[in-house]
Formats: structure tokens, C-alpha cells, sequence
């Protein structure tokens, strides 16, 4: 079962909606036990993302600055939004590899099926960074978790939870439909993710190819009457790449305190 395969027309509003329809009903009746599914969450489905973390080795990151250690080594990429998602209000803009493959096939599907981009809400989050309501086994902190906004169209929220319930019945990921604040939470299994892909396309060696990048940093000295924003400002920069580096909560500094600034270099 793939996530679908994107049309090359476009079809009418009304032809898309009746599609997207029939594609989730044939993708749950095929996925089998997929349909017993709920998209409800559950102790149990946090038991098997950290067990899945686990077999990956996977660090669960303290802070931002590991964040930015974690992309240098090349374990964590970066997540471009491009024609078919749009990222909103992420803080740490890299995920693993896989998760940013998944991303981006899921997204191109969406749009083809849906007609309109798909919205990315949350990817790696440090463990100081997690929301006071998160769970305590929330896996965001290892870079293979993805956060989806709602839509507003019931059509399109059919075609995705069918499409995540196939997926999550081929044991590439669990996701769970969250209330408050409402949202699709994805933990994706990055080894068995790329074998899957493996299977159904050739897209799977693009995980080879995709865009590293490098946050080198230089110190600076603060100096009375700085600001972040003045910071930002003259290195190019952004006071939350600021923020991000020095492991800051908000936008207090003081003179002669030394800070990281970051800058990115990419490479392909």
C-alpha cells in the first residue's frame, strides 16, 4: 500500500472530492487489520515509539545546541518547505532523513489529491523545549516525529487519516489524531520507512542525495545596549537561530556575555 500515487490532472472539485473518498475507502478495506485502527493514540502506541527509538539508537536531544550538533554530524537535516507544505511556526526547521523523505512524498500526494499544501507544525524538539502538555515519552526530541495541522476540509482530512491509517497497519509509523491543540502526531520508523519506499519506488536513494547542512557558529562579545535583534541584524541571522545556539528561553542578554552565532553553510 503506498500513500497514494499524485495524478498527473486536475481534476473538478467535486470529481476530487468523490476520489479522495473512494481511495480512502479502498485503502482501509485493503490495509486489513488498518482498519481496526483509530488514529486515537494510546499507551501501547507510545510503548512502540520509544521502542522503536531505542532500536535506532537514537539520542533524545536535550537542548538546541545539541540540535545544532546533531545537524552538523549529519544526523538530523534539514526540512525546506517547497510548492506542497509550508512549515508553521517550527522552531527547529530538521528531522531525520527519512522523516524529511516522508514529508516531502506525503506532502506531493496531499496536494495532488487534496488541492491544497500541507502544513508541518512541528518537527525535532528538544527536551527543554517540549510543551508543558506533552508527554513525558513524546519522541519529538529524536528528530522522527512529525506534527500536521487539521484542514478544514472534511475530504481532505479523510484522505490523509486513511492514507496514515494504511501506513501505520504496514508498521511504518504510528500517528494519533491529537485534540488540545488539534493535530496529526506522527512517530515515523525511519528503517522500516525506507525499505517500505524501497519496495513501492526508486525515490528511496534520494536519501543519499539530500542537502546537508552545516551551522557553523562564531562568538561574540555583548556589548552595552546590544540586542538580539541588532545581533541578528549584523551577522545575517535571526534572533531564534540566536536563541537556538545559546539555549536561550527569551531575549534577555547583558553586556560581556559571550554568544554563538550562527550561520549555515549548505552542501550538496
Amino acid at each position: 500500500m503506498t500513500e497514494s500515487r499524485p495524478s498527473t490532472r486536475r481534476p473538478s472539485a467535486n470529481a476530487s472530492a468523490i476520489a479522495a473518498l473512494a481511495a480512502v475507502a479502498m485503502m482501509v478495506a485493503a490495509a486489513g487489520p488498518a482498519a481496526a485502527q483509530s488514529l486515537r493514540g494510546s499507551s501501547a502506541s507510545l510503548d512502540v515509539q520509544n521502542r522503536v527509538a531505542v532500536e535506532h539508537d537514537f539520542t533524545y536531544i536535550r537542548d538546541g545546541a545539541q540540535v545544532v550538533r546533531f545537524v552538523n554530524a549529519g544526523y538530523l537535516v534539514e526540512v525546506r518547505p517547497n510548492r506542497d507544505f509550508d512549515l508553521h511556526a517550527v522552531s527547529f526547521p530538521y528531522a531525520r532523513p527519512e522523516a524529511e523523505l516522508f514529508v516531502r512524498r506525503l506532502a506531493s500526494q496531499y496536494r495532488s489529491a487534496c488541492g491544497e499544501k500541507l502544513v508541518v507544525t512541528s518537527l525535532t524538539r528538544p527536551l527543554n523545549r517540549q510543551p508543558s502538555n506533552a508527554s513525558d515519552r513524546s519522541v519529538h526530541p529524536t528528530g522522527m516525529a512529525i506534527d500536521l495541522r487539521l484542514s478544514r476540509n472534511a475530504s481532505c482530512r479523510s484522505w490523509l487519516e486513511g492514507v496514515l491509517l494504511s501506513l501505520e497497519g504496514a508498521g511504518v509509523l504510528e500517528a494519533t489524531r491529537e485534540r488540545y491543540p488539534a493535530h496529526y502526531h506522527i512517530a515515523l520508523f525511519p528503517s522500516q520507512y525506507h525499505r517500505y519506499v524501497e519496495r513501492v519506488t526508486d525515490e528511496a536513494p534520494a536519501l543519499k542525495e539530500a542537502t546537508r547542512v552545516t551551522v557553523s557558529t562564531q562568538s561574540y562579545r555583548v556589548r552595552r545596549g546590544d540586542s538580539l535583534w541588532d545581533i541578528a541584524r549584523q551577522f545575517d541571522t535571526s534572533v531564534e537561530q540566536i536563541q537556538v545556539a545559546n539555549d536561550l528561553r527569551g531575549a534577555r542578554i547583558y553586556a560581556g556575555q559571550t554568544l554563538e552565532i550562527p550561520g549555515q553553510t549548505r552542501q550538496q
